[in-house]
């Protein structure tokens, strides 16, 4: 089960996510659907199109698949491929 605390050990696709911070303008508010995942990037759909958007220095917000609640990660925590993510240790945030 994904929760607030562990969320960033898990796989993101699928998840709704709604971009919270972002130094490019024209990604702020973007809402859609993660449909991939790099090392650097996460793919959303949104509106039918497909945008790659920057981890680094970008804060998302992903709606938890089995409430209505919304989790602010900073995609700092999440720059690395998704599978060696999954297994590392990750600092407290």
């Amino acid at each position: 089960m994904i929760t607030p605390e562990n969320i960033v050990r898990h796989e993101l696709i699928g998840l709704r996510v709604r971009i919270s911070e972002s130094p490019d303008s024209e990604m702020l508010g973007v809402d859609g659907r993660v449909v991939n995942e790099t090392r650097n990037t996460i793919t959303v759909e949104t509106d039918g199109k497909e945008k790659d958007i920057a981890k680094e220095h970008t804060t998302f917000s992903f709606k938890l698949p089995q409430s209505e609640m919304w989790v602010k990660v900073r995609g700092s925590l999440l720059v690395a491929r998704p599978e060696d993510r999954i297994k590392k240790k990750q600092e407290k945030w």
